[in-house]
């Protein structure tokens, strides 16, 4: 599934309310306050880097996109269908949000290391990812880092985004 338009992402963000969060319901956080928190957390790190703050909004995107792969038993599958919600995230904003976005989700799901294991800060685009997934891992505390806020307050900031993936996907 590819996202049309920024409408439609906001929707499938609104729809999060309530879902699973990222370990289920035990620790009580669901996957939009999961969301919020998770870009709440990039904001602060990298104020200027929207592109950065939107993946950290859309990354748990997955399984509102194919939730029954979201239902499995073993840890070691869950893992496997938390990366695969991630990879289908990635896979449904690239053409709204732009190339990088879409490395940026997809690396984080993948661990950000590169294929032969180096180090995940030698590009900056690694270094990019770790922050993604630290933000991802200190958003799953309940009452973890600045308050969630809400989501209509990322409007602006998916339409800026989305414009400039336009822009790019024109020129190209």
């Amino acid at each position: 599934m590819e996202l049309r338009g920024v409408e439609e992402l906001m929707d499938l963000l609104y729809a999060c309310r309530g879902a699973a969060g990222p370990e289920g319901r035990a620790r009580g956080v669901d996957a939009h306050t999961h969301a919020l928190r998770t870009a709440a957390l990039v904001r602060r790190s990298r104020p200027a880097d929207k592109e950065l703050q939107v993946a950290a909004l859309v990354q748990g995107l997955g399984p509102l996109l194919a939730p029954a792969a979201g239902a499995t038993g073993s840890e070691r599958t869950a893992d496997t269908a938390d990366e695969a919600g991630a990879l289908r995230a990635a896979d449904a904003v690239r053409g709204l949000l732009g190339e990088r976005v879409f490395r940026l989700v997809r690396q984080c799901a993948a661990g950000g290391a590169g294929r032969s294991g180096e180090d995940a800060t030698d590009t900056p685009g690694d270094a990019d990812a770790l922050l993604l997934r630290q933000a991802r891992e200190e958003a799953r505390a309940e009452g973890a880092g600045p308050g969630p806020g809400v989501l209509e307050d990322w409007r602006t900031v998916l339409e800026l985004v989305a414009a400039g993936a336009c822009r790019l996907n024109t020129v190209e």
